[in-house]
């Protein structure tokens, strides 16, 4: 009777046998954690991985220039032109009056956009890039000369120049390639192009003359100059000038879609109507790469 009780029992033994052995199983895996899902780890903030820089890219920021201009020799040329007319520039160097003009200096934030692709080799990254700049640094210099001058034949002038020498940036863009090194999510790099600046200038002299007769006398008169007062140069809306940029900075990715950059950079422009300007700006930007 007793064995029998047993042996009934046997499938009923080896049935909670195989529903309960599962479920500790599981019990005890729970506790060891696999049953938890481990979070995806943050991309590391400063070098380390790897990261894709190639694609395009664009976005814009902030800086602060130091714009420098520096007058040339053109006030000169003009004061002789000034008095091309008279016996005067036979015997005078009109353009000697001029002293030399100091450099002038502009400086204030300024605001541009940036736009480029990069290719990526290995770690190496090369890429082109435009930016376009909203400046509006500008300077002036002014002058009044005015002088009584006695010639060999003892015909006696008295004679003026009001001087204007003044540039206005406006606005200028660049064009530059790009090199870098990947560090991760860190690109240090460098860059060299070409620029294109547009000017608003100025480069005028009003002059004067007049014929003394009776020279220190009390009966002393003067006979304007046929033609005068003249003004002579331009002033000129629009004018645009090339010029060369460099610079260096830095790339920080902030996700796979996001950067920061620090960059100083430097653009040198050619000549424009007598005066040679130069831009240094260091500037942060953000960008949206793609």
């Amino acid at each position: 009777m007793r064995a029998a009780s047993i042996a009934a029992l046997a499938p009923v033994v080896a049935m909670a046998c195989t529903l309960v052995l599962p479920q500790a199983a599981l019990g005890a895996d729970y506790l060891r954690g696999s049953q938890i899902e481990q979070p995806a780890e943050a991309p590391p903030m400063f070098g380390g991985g790897r990261f894709d820089w190639s694609g395009f890219y664009f976005g814009g920021g902030a800086g602060v220039s130091e714009t420098k201009f520096k007058p040339g020799e053109g006030l000169r040329a003009l004061a002789n032109s000034a008095f091309r007319n008279t016996d005067l520039v036979a015997e005078r160097d009109m353009g000697s009056f001029i002293n030399d003009l100091p450099d002038k200096r502009d400086s204030g934030t300024q605001f541009f956009g940036i736009a480029g692709y990069n290719y990526l080799f290995d770690d190496v990254v090369l890429g082109i890039e435009a930016d376009y700049t909203r400046s509006g640094h500008e300077y002036r210099v002014t002058d009044y000369i005015a002088r009584r001058s006695t010639m060999s034949s003892g015909r006696v002038y008295d004679w003026a120049m009001a001087t204007n020498q003044a540039a206005k940036l406006n606005d200028y863009a660049t064009l530059r390639l790009r090199m870098g090194w990947a560090y991760g999510r860190i690109m240090p790099f460098a860059t060299i192009g070409a620029a294109l600046g547009r000017f608003n200038t100025t480069s005028t002299i009003d002059a004067d003359i007049a014929i003394v007769n009776n020279p220190d006398q009390a009966n002393e008169t003067r006979t304007r100059g046929a033609g005068y007062p003249l003004r002579v140069g331009n002033v000129k809306n629009n004018t645009y000038a090339f010029g060369l940029s460099g610079g260096v900075g830095v790339d920080w990715a902030l996700t796979d879609n996001l950067f920061l950059r620090a960059e100083y950079q430097i653009i040198r422009f050619a000549e424009v109507e007598g005066t040679t300007t130069t831009v240094n700006t260091g500037r942060v930007a953000a960008a949206l790469k793609f």
